[in-house]
């Protein structure tokens, strides 16, 4: 089944426009026996198609194969908060455990290596009140959208150094109401889905004001593959295909409620994680014929 659609209920329902044209399946992802899923908030992929599902549930992560099968689960105890999650380059996992106000870096077995923020000590304005995502730039400098206590972007080096923030509560250019989503893109523009403000901004590395994405409501995050290509999920409930330069190129309705995160693998498929129905719905990409 490598390629395939994976374990789940084909629903019959295809979605997207053009290139961008999608069988959904849901649920995807086969548990073991026993097992159920809780509040899946987040999904991610690694550069061999494994699928982690972040749920606020132990185990909190949940990781499977390309075609659907578990493979194993971890993070009991210290991740308690399941929000943003993100997938390296070097298949390093940044986890955002947002009530605990830290953005953990952990390796593919789950073990530590690098923590940001102060566990259980939340901070106005400096990292981090209630983090909601976290994004990696080509460089290796981590990003966090602060958007829960917050209303700011936060920079980081590779080794956790804090580099810069910016952001205040607001309406305006380079404002935020819960920044919710961040996304690095191979320009190293920084990508933010401003939810509340019903738009995406997007920044320099400095936080110098580039542009505003509107036609949205209540954006809740932001996946960008190998091609440039933007997805944004939101909650009309839809999912919407942008160039690089904010034109928009497809659009569809694959899910029942706003997904709260979404991810892609090397074939094109996506995974969105539906919070409120406790699943992870898969679109499986149709080629061109």
């Amino acid at each position: 089944m490598s390629g395939g659609p994976g374990p789940g209920n084909a629903t019959g329902l295809v979605v997207g426009t053009g290139d961008f044209v999608y069988d959904v399946f849901r649920p995807w992802g086969v548990l073991p026996a026993g097992w159920t899923l809780g509040a899946v908030s987040h999904v991610a992929v690694d550069s061999r198609d494994r699928v982690y599902f972040y749920q606020r549930k132990d185990p909190p992560i949940l990781v499977f194969d390309t075609d659907g099968h578990f493979l194993t689960g971890w993070g009991d105890g210290r991740l308690r908060d399941a929000h943003g999650i993100y997938v390296g380059p070097d298949d390093r996992i940044y986890a955002c455990n947002r009530d605990e106000h830290e953005v953990l870096v952990l390796t593919p077995e789950g073990r530590i290596v690098l923590t940001l923020g102060q566990r259980g000590r939340p901070s106005l304005h400096a990292p981090f009140n209630h983090p909601a995502d976290v994004a990696v730039a080509p460089n290796g400098e981590i990003y966090v959208a602060d958007g829960y206590g917050n209303s700011s972007i936060h920079r980081f080096a590779p080794d956790g150094q804090h580099l810069a923030s910016w952001g205040r509560p607001g309406a305006g250019r380079g404002e935020f109401t819960t920044p919710h989503g961040i996304w690095v893109d191979d320009r190293e523009r920084v990508l933010v889905a401003d939810r509340e403000n019903n738009r995406v901004q997007v920044f320099s590395p400095e936080g110098d004001f580039h542009a505003e994405w509107a036609d949205l409501y209540h954006p809740m995050d932001i996946y960008v593959d190998g091609a440039g290509v933007v997805y944004v999920t939101d909650q009309i409930p839809r999912i919407t295909m942008y160039s690089p330069d904010g034109a928009m190129l497809a659009r569809g309705r694959p899910v029942a409620i706003g997904a709260h995160g979404v991810w892609g693998d090397s074939r094109g498929n996506l995974y969105l994680a539906e919070m409120g129905l406790n699943q992870v719905t898969r679109l499986a990409r149709r080629r061109a014929p």
